[in-house]
């Protein structure tokens, strides 16, 4: 079982980027440009390493190899995104890693790259690169090819390696549960569960019983202030700072479901969002599931094309300096929920507005620039679903 957090430092610590290893401060998949350089990289790091593993190591300085992490990121539908736009697809992960000088919400993304043995190309078009395009990596950089283009195993045996040392023990598993238990987590309540006599999943939340007509009248316990770990492999399962998850544990599955508060004005409401469901094997693997069981709120389209002019305003005065008055910095702390509710229900600009906008939002107000990538989180799960 390879501890995620003892890979990252061992490709960081004994390798400059190569034909199986990248790098990055961060990856933006919200925009064309962005999705567009992560598929070329994903593309020629399947090609360079046709039987073993490749990797992208997110939240890292290029220059120095300082970690100094990313946001949580959401890879329930990554796995479609590279379907979508690649020919003999590589299986494709992202994994959360939490490391301990990070701050709350700050992770280091991990993403591992598995060929098929088979030729990756680009399906279609997308920026500037043509569909049937093949991509090698050359060094540290990824490149175009025309000729030349066999597959070779050159790194089967630096990988292996690399993964051999990074191998979780007992001391490393009891110190992740008593590091997450009584230091990160000491002020919310925390449980561990053992799965199989050698997985452990920790979780952490602000619990509320409720019984009402979200769950028909039986009491049910939900959580807000979310972080869920795999503690064997260092990463992390679940973060959120806003929305609220129900918990289902049984002796071979760990079951989330997730729940956003949508609403206008003070009509708010609770939807489930999404289920996640591992189940954990007696032969030391384990599978994760996600199902999105979310059902968008309609709207009078009237009303949302008020909301809708209302947001676009403010975020022209924010882009210009003009100070807000009181009743519009309430509108700006409802502005990324609402403009979620206006994309969910055909307005295709709302999300655009929401990814240009994003430095001058975080500029702004914090928690707003929170909520904002919340809505986009969600956006980005009912696209790629």
């Amino acid at each position: 079982m390879i501890n995620k957090r003892l890979l990252v430092k061992n490709l960081l610590a004994h390798n400059d980027e190569n034909s199986f290893y990248d790098k990055k401060r961060f990856v933006n998949i919200g925009e064309k440009e962005g999705k567009a350089k992560f598929l070329k990289h994903v593309c020629a790091l399947a090609n360079s390493n046709p039987v073993n593993n490749s990797f992208i190591v997110v939240g890292v300085e290029d220059e120095d190899n300082e970690i100094v992490g990313t946001d949580f990121f959401d890879d329930s539908k990554i796995q479609n995104l590279v379907n979508a736009y690649l020919d003999h697809a590589p299986l494709i992960s992202y994994e959360n890693v939490p490391f301990p000088h990070l701050p709350e919400g700050k992770v280091v993304g991990l993403v591992t790259i598995r060929s098929t043995g088979k030729l990756c190309s680009l399906r279609r078009n997308i920026w500037k690169y043509y569909g049937g395009s093949v991509f090698f990596r050359e060094g540290s950089m990824s490149m175009p090819r025309v000729f030349d283009t066999e597959l070779r195993d050159t790194n089967s045996a630096v990988v292996a390696e690399i993964e051999l040392h990074a191998q979780n023990n007992i001391e490393l598993t009891l110190n992740g549960v008593i590091d997450f238990l009584y230091h990160r987590h000491r002020d919310l309540e925390g449980h561990y569960k053992v799965f199989k006599e050698q997985f452990v999943v920790c979780w952490a939340g602000i619990v509320k019983k409720v019984n009402g007509n979200r769950n028909g009248g039986e009491e049910k316990t939900y959580y807000s202030r979310v972080d869920i770990e795999l503690i064997n492999e260092q990463v992390r399962l679940f973060y959120s700072a806003l929305d609220e998850v129900e918990i289902r544990v049984n002796e071979h599955v760990f079951s989330t479901t997730e729940f956003i508060q949508l609403g206008l004005n003070d009509h708010q409401k609770y939807y489930p969002l999404e289920t996640v469901t591992i189940t954990f094997n007696d032969n030391g693997s384990y599978k994760i599931d996600s199902t999105l069981i979310f059902d968008p709120p309609e709207y009078d389209r009237k009303v949302l094309y008020h909301v809708y002019n209302t947001n676009n305003v403010l975020l022209q005065k924010l882009k210009k300096g003009v100070p807000l008055t009181v009743r519009e910095q309430k509108d700006m702390e409802n502005l990324p929920a609402t403009y979620l509710i206006c994309a969910l229900n055909g307005f295709d600009d709302a999300r655009e507005k929401l990814e240009q906008y994003r430095e001058v939002v975080k500029a702004y107000d914090r928690k707003v620039y929170a909520s904002l990538k919340e809505s986009l989180r969600v956006l980005r799960k009912v696209k790629y679903n």
